[in-house]
């Protein structure tokens, strides 16, 4: 699957599950993402320690060079990193998106406002723990949105929590039974699920975007419906111009620019 996702199954609770500090502060590594269309500055949260340090070993491995911008959906987002899209000695790499996954990494305080660096993933239904592709990523460019825009995604994003959260009680109940070995029917499974889901929902309230988020979402801009589900590792420092620009390409029906957008190179400016 070449897509960011078929399917958006948004659980922003999970912010709170995967939230890990590395060592070395702030000292966060800034890269430069050379391509076709122009310069991205980038800078690598250290508080995503998994995906930066995967990141920065594709980049010292030279995994990136000559690798394109395969999906590009202007007011959306612009992905990279399948390593399809160039051929190496002859052949046709696989698509890493299901060949190499890494565990995600949600932090509160990183969300998809323009210029978030996120990494790709396959949707919820083949991918339950919500793992990151280790190759594929994707910069956000997103919309301007106001009061109104913002309460439409809180709703969709609190009726997806109540969605996703059901599917992986259902899930977590029929494993249970089935080690137990104790014979029980689809019925029974899901009035045991509607149960755990009622004690869920009685505890827990709605989710709302943080203020500050929301003032970044109507300034700046931003897809706020995809927060908590992707890994957000990171945030460009210079270079929105480039990515609007990149956003802005013919693309055919499939989100694949008609010109292809290479990167030529990505490299550490510190560490």
């Amino acid at each position: 699957m070449n897509l960011l996702l078929k399917k958006l199954f948004l659980f922003p609770s999970l912010f709170l599950i995967i939230s890990c500090s590395a060592p070395g502060g702030n000292d966060n590594t800034t890269v430069l993402i050379k391509t076709s269309l122009g310069d991205i500055k980038v800078r690598l949260y250290d508080a995503t320690p998994f995906h930066r340090d995967n990141f920065i070993k594709l980049i010292h491995s030279g995994f990136y060079e000559g690798v394109s911008f395969h999906r590009v959906i202007k007011d959306f987002m612009v992905q990279a990193g399948d390593p399809s899209t160039k051929t190496v000695s002859g052949s046709i790499l696989p698509d890493s998106i299901k060949t190499y996954t890494i565990p995600a990494e949600f932090n509160p305080e990183y969300f998809h406002k323009k210029g978030a660096l996120a990494a790709a993933r396959e949707g919820n239904d083949v991918n339950p723990e919500m793992r990151s592709s280790g190759t594929q990523f994707y910069i956000v460019q997103g919309v301007k949105l106001n009061d109104s825009d913002l309460i439409t995604a809180e709703q969709r994003i609190n009726g997806s929590i109540k969605q996703a959260l059901f599917n992986k009680i259902i899930i977590a109940t029929a494993d249970s039974v089935r080690q137990s070995g104790k014979p029980i029917s689809d019925g029974e499974i899901q009035a045991i699920a509607s149960t755990k889901m009622f004690q869920y929902l009685t505890n827990n309230p709605d989710y709302k975007i943080p203020e500050v988020q929301r003032n970044i979402y109507k300034t700046i801009g931003g897809v706020p419906r995809l927060d908590g589900t992707y890994t957000v590792f990171g945030e460009v420092i210079e270079g929105l111009d480039v990515i609007d620009k990149i956003a802005s390409v013919s693309t055919d029906i499939d989100d694949k620019p008609l010109n292809d957008i290479k990167i030529i190179k990505i490299k550490i400016l510190n560490k």
